[in-house]
């Protein structure tokens, strides 16, 4: 599966980003907490370069908290460049706290040799980052305590960038979310459109909705008959998880004129109920370090 999507503000956003890191002391990337390794986007490590980087794992309420875990060890052991990992929920004020002062603390060095030279403390700049859809504007609302970033649960919501104070020491830039022009992961590019980062109309939701189903059917099955009514299916063929679509189809209503099941309609009301947590807390992908790959 190749998955080419690149449109204008993303190759837009890629300049702004690169242009203004000189302008910030700290680099807030934001990956989701579900697919921690398929959210984090490769353009972003190489533009970030040596900057202070912090990292969040956004949705933590919506993935499986031993996995997230799991991931917060990984990446603080692996040594790659971040100087804190943080779980966050943005519903309920859930690290944002630990993520403001991380910032704060990365910075501690660079005010103490800015003051003996007579400089006065100021606020640190930090720059929020991430791919699409992964809560960066819900997570400067939450922090600013108020609405200043417009927020959506489409991706590319976001489309230019924007300074917000903050009351206390920081300043955030928002940028809008980066995409890498081409997927050849098909298991990323699967994962990315479960969550909502890429468009559902890029992929067929029948085809995302069966992928879906057998993952569950493996890892989560419990889900999938706690919400559904659907025992766990021996067999992964097309055929049968295609009527398991069906199965969940008629019972949650989604049929044409004349009692038929419309699959589409099904599909995509499965892909909603896991972006929005109906299904439960689930992880896409094990940290590799923690179980050698990632789930398949």
């Amino acid at each position: 599966m190749s998955i080419q999507w690149f449109p204008g503000h993303m190759a837009k956003a890629k300049r702004e980003i690169q242009a203004n890191l000189s302008l910030v002391d700290v680099v807030i990337e934001l990956r989701d907490a579900r697919l921690p390794e398929s959210s984090g986007n490769p353009l972003l490590s190489e533009l970030l370069q040596q900057k202070i980087r912090v990292l969040a794992l956004t949705k933590a309420d919506l993935a499986d908290p031993s996995e997230t875990q799991r991931f917060c060890s990984y990446y603080k052991s692996v040594g790659m460049g971040v100087d804190a990992v943080i779980p966050v929920n943005i519903r309920k004020n859930v690290g944002l706290k630990s993520l403001k002062l991380a910032c704060e603390q990365a910075m501690e060095s660079k005010f103490e040799r800015m003051a003996k030279r007579g400089i006065r403390k100021r606020a640190v700049r930090a720059m929020v980052v991430g791919i699409p859809n992964v809560g960066k504007s819900s997570l400067i609302n939450a922090m600013a305590g108020r609405s200043v970033a417009k927020t959506g649960d489409r991706p590319g919501v976001t489309q230019s960038q924007q300074w917000i104070k903050l009351a206390g020491s920081i300043e955030l830039l928002d940028t809008p979310g980066l995409l890498w022009p081409k997927f050849e992961d098909r298991d990323a590019a699967l994962r990315l459109a479960w969550s909502g980062a890429i468009k559902s109309s890029l992929l067929q939701p029948v085809e995302l909705a069966l992928a879906l189903l057998t993952f569950m059917n493996e890892h989560y099955p419990i889900a999938l008959e706690s919400r559904y009514g659907v025992k766990p299916f021996a067999s992964v063929n097309d055929e049968q998880v295609l009527g398991v679509l069906e199965q969940i189809g008629m019972r949650r209503g989604a049929l044409r004129s004349g009692g038929q099941v419309d699959d589409e309609l099904a599909a995509q009301m499965l892909l909603r109920d896991y972006q929005t947590g109906l299904l439960g807390p689930m992880t896409l992908e094990k940290a590799p370090s923690v179980e050698g790959q990632m789930l398949e």
